[in-house]
């Protein structure tokens, strides 16, 4: 039983107790290392770098592992996971020398826990410096306003610099994000000098263009309004010229008509008789209507008798009533007697 206090009492000086008990967070650059108590548990995402007698001799896995009193060291505890590093602000100069202060954060992780622990003294402490001084040389190679439109690819080169370097370190730069960039006021004042004027000139081209297709739009608006007019009037002028047309047609078909009738009524019985009548009564409208229209009159000899005058209106249209025809060979051969001209187209009464 003195034995087992006396042991006890050495376990809790050393610490070995609390280690066999809890598991403490362990940071990766903590100053103080598990101590060796023969039988250690290992945290998932953690590997711990042992030496023996002073030399490397394995990397343990997370989980249960065993080592040896005295010989065997726990010398380095890297992290695993994904680690986030602030960039402190720094100044740089851009191609166009205009001096800017900028800052970022940088987010890595270990891929190899010996190269970690034996590559370099400090991994935050290196890759901060080289990420600052991949920033400020890749600031030099850009202007001011590509520095503002071109982050992605400032960011991407950046991680691409600092990987090349860190290879040999273990250590493998996932992304590196610019937080804030901080421009002179002189300089932040020209720059918002320059927004005001370009949007005054997008402005100005905007109400212009506006402008002119407001022109075009009225224009093309005039021109569809007199191309429509003009379709409508050349409609108009055909619909009125086939209206006209069909009322000669109307007109021709009516008068035909009527000299048709005209004609049967006159080849029927006391059919003379009917047409004296008719002459009569327009030579009394006529006399009567002579002084309505002009002061000028054109008389006959012998206007009082009206009975000539039908017998004279009868004896025209029994003459134009007679039947002719042309002078045709065949004609000539029955009627030798026939006295015609040169034209053959002359033509002759038959009795």
């Amino acid at each position: 039983f003195c034995n087992l206090s006396a042991m006890l009492r050495t376990l809790c000086r050393t610490g070995g107790l609390i280690l066999l008990c809890v598991n403490p967070v362990q940071q990766r650059w903590a100053s103080s290392l598990p101590m060796n108590t023969v039988v250690l548990f290992v945290p998932q995402q953690e590997a711990w770098v042992v030496e023996r007698m002073g030399r490397f001799h394995r990397i343990l896995e997370p989980g249960l592992n065993f080592l040896i009193p005295i010989l065997d060291r726990i010398r380095y505890v890297q992290s695993l996971k994904e680690i986030v590093i602030d960039v402190p602000e720094q100044s740089a100069v851009s191609l166009d020398n205009v001096t800017l202060q900028i800052d970022g954060v940088l987010y890595l992780r270990i891929l190899d826990p010996f190269k970690a622990s034996y590559g370099v003294e400090d991994p935050e402490y290196a890759v901060t410096q080289l990420a600052q001084t991949t920033m400020r040389s890749e600031l030099g190679k850009l202007t001011l306003d590509k520095v503002f439109r071109e982050r992605e690819s400032l960011n991407s080169n950046i991680v691409h610099s600092i990987n090349q370097a860190s290879d040999e370190w273990g250590i493998r730069c996932l992304r590196y994000e610019i937080k804030d960039i901080h421009v002179p006021p002189r300089v932040k004042e020209s720059m918002q000098m320059q927004v005001e004027a370009e949007r005054k000139k997008r402005a100005t081209v905007l109400e212009s263009e506006g402008t002119r297709e407001a022109a075009i739009n009225v224009a093309e608006g005039r021109k569809q309004a007199q191309i429509l007019a003009s379709e409508g009037e050349k409609a108009e002028q055909i619909n009125k010229a086939a209206g006209e047309a069909q009322a000669v047609l109307a007109k021709a078909e009516a008068k035909s008509k009527a000299i048709r009738m005209l004609s049967d009524a006159l080849t029927e019985q006391n059919g003379n008789a009917a047409a004296s009548l008719s002459v009569a009564e327009q030579y009394v409208s006529a006399f009567s209507n002579l002084a309505k229209e002009s002061n000028t009159i054109l008389l006959p000899s012998n206007t009082g008798d009206i009975s000539g005058m039908v017998s004279q209106a009868m004896t025209i249209y029994s003459t134009l009533a007679k039947p002719s025809m042309r002078v045709t060979p065949e004609v000539l051969e029955e009627n030798p007697d026939v006295d015609v001209s040169t034209d053959t187209d002359a033509k002759i009464s038959l009795p």
